[in-house]
């Protein structure tokens, strides 16, 4: 009775929540809650556990333990009808809370709670009290001694319940997760930039097998960010506004940034949660406005020395003004590899920055871009433990041959890739044991802001081996070889796999 009961609650509200927002939903919001309040290591944690799949594993903890609950609550119904029904208000005043303290919140998203916690109170009166009750069986009478038809009208009544609230919450879900900007979407066409970028170079992509490709495709480019459900914005009311210490604030629709001369260029994006030799990185060719251009319009005033996006569901970063403006190719992308920005990477428009870690730069979803100042604010990601600015490190990884492969003696090409961001690879080295640096082959690349992909060409003899990798920037600095974690500004290290040679 008590997991039937939360049955009905979620998919009811699941149901409500088409019209006032997915976000609003109480395993959404209960969900958002948890990630904000979460610790950073305990975040670090799921990432590492989960991978790209944590809020998946979260939404799925949050559903177990909410089952858990309702189970304990048909127990207490059973004795006290008045406390089974205090637990779901519990339950509901949980959801509502979390609702109504997610960003951009109204009074209207506590009704998915309210609403799922009244049904959920009927259909436990009626399977308690009402009419679809289990008969009782009387003292020291077998189970067997319980009405059939009693018995039948009560099944059928979880039974019937049970599916409405699966239809009801899944089609929810699905509706609150299509409505219309798919579609809005795919009419959209992009118009051709005015700075095409630049040919991706014969070699550059050397083609050999379990090596990443020069270019990710969409389907395949990482994604990590805190949405347990992906904002919805529909491009046709969508509005920038860049505000704060400016001398011009500046408000651009969707139509008025397409409006505006275009770049196009290939940009390797990286997260700082990337443990050494992890793929939490990505290059794309991305089409977007110049953003120093922008800011330039907008005219920041001094002291604004930090630029903070934010998302449409609250999330903030912060960059520096002075890399925004620097002449980089920092831009509001609008296109990822010939396509329009896919929903799940920020459409309608998102923040693209070389050089930067994506906690401080690379907001999805993006509606603000506010100038103010370190000293004045922290960004999402600071108070939780990690630095207010994040350069890219200088990092290479084997692809291939993976850790743990037996391979036969002779000849064996070892090839991954490498990236110093906006500086430059000069040089990657491979060590086989404890042997001397062997320089690997450096294959073409568009420009500084993208990754190399490398080889190096080892006659491998029988035994276990380890295998290392180091990098060169163009400035002369070698890759440090120093192991540090992730936290609190991007993990260092030689990537290492060891392999048997037979």
């Amino acid at each position: 009775m008590g997991v039937a009961s939360a049955a009905v609650a979620v998919g009811a509200a699941e149901a409500v929540a088409v019209l006032t927002g997915p976000r609003s939903a109480p395993l959404v919001a209960v969900g958002g809650a948890v990630v904000d309040l979460a610790p950073g290591p305990l975040k670090q944690f799921a990432t590492d556990v989960f991978y790209v799949y944590d809020k998946i594993a979260l939404l799925i903890g949050t559903a177990v333990l909410l089952g858990g609950f309702a189970a304990l609550v048909g127990v207490v119904a059973v004795r006290s009808l008045r406390l089974g029904i205090a637990g779901i208000g519990g339950f509901a005043a949980l959801g509502v809370v979390a609702a109504l303290t997610r960003p951009g919140a109204g009074p209207a998203a506590a009704l998915p709670s309210l609403v799922g916690a009244g049904l959920a109170a009927g259909l436990l009166w009626l399977l308690l009290a009402g009419p679809l009750r289990m008969p009782p069986i009387p003292p020291a009478a077998s189970p067997d001694a319980v009405d059939p038809a009693g018995r039948r009208r009560f099944l059928t009544g979880v039974g019937l319940a049970v599916g409405a609230a699966a239809v009801s919450g899944f089609g929810g879900r699905w509706a609150s997760t299509r409505r219309g900007i798919s579609a809005a979407r795919e009419a959209i066409r992009l118009p051709a930039p005015a700075s095409p970028a630049a040919l991706v170079p014969a070699g550059a992509d050397l083609g050999v097998p379990g090596l990443s490709s020069y270019v990710t495709p969409n389907r395949d480019f990482y994604r990590i960010d805190t949405a347990l459900v992906v904002p919805r914005v529909d491009p046709e009311g969508w509005r920038l506004r860049i505000f704060g210490r400016v001398r011009n604030p500046v408000t651009l629709s969707y139509a008025d940034l397409l409006a505006r001369p275009m770049i196009e260029r290939h940009i390797t994006l990286a997260c700082v949660s990337n443990e050494v030799g992890g793929d939490l990185i990505g290059n794309a060719r991305w089409l977007g406005v110049p953003l120093g251009p922008l800011l330039a319009e907008a005219g920041p005033l001094p002291g604004a020395d930090q630029v903070v996006g934010r998302s449409a569901d609250g999330w903030t970063c912060g960059s520096p003004t002075e890399v925004l403006t620097d002449g980089r190719d920092a831009m509001l992308a609008v296109g990822m590899n010939g396509e329009p920005l896919p929903i799940a990477h920020g459409f309608p428009v998102r923040v693209v920055v070389p050089g930067l870690y994506g906690y401080v730069s690379a907001c999805k979803w993006l509606v603000e871009l506010e100038l103010t100042s370190f000293a004045d604010f922290d960004a999402y990601w600071v108070p939780r433990g990690w630095s207010a600015r994040g350069p890219i490190k200088t990092q290479s990884r084997i692809d291939t041959p993976r850790a743990g492969r037996t391979l036969p003696a002779g000849p064996v090409t070892v090839a991954g890739v490498a990236w110093a961001q906006h500086v430059g690879i000069r040089q990657v080295e491979v060590r086989v044991d404890d042997g001397d640096w062997q320089p690997a082959a450096l294959a073409g690349s568009v420009s500084t802001d993208t990754w190399t992909q490398w080889s190096w060409r080892w006659l491998a003899t029988p035994g276990e081996h380890t295998l290392r990798v180091r990098a060169t920037d163009a400035t002369g600095a070698v890759q440090t070889g120093q192991s540090r974690p992730v936290e609190p500004d991007g993990a260092t290290g030689w990537h290492t796999v060891t392999v048997t040679v037979t």
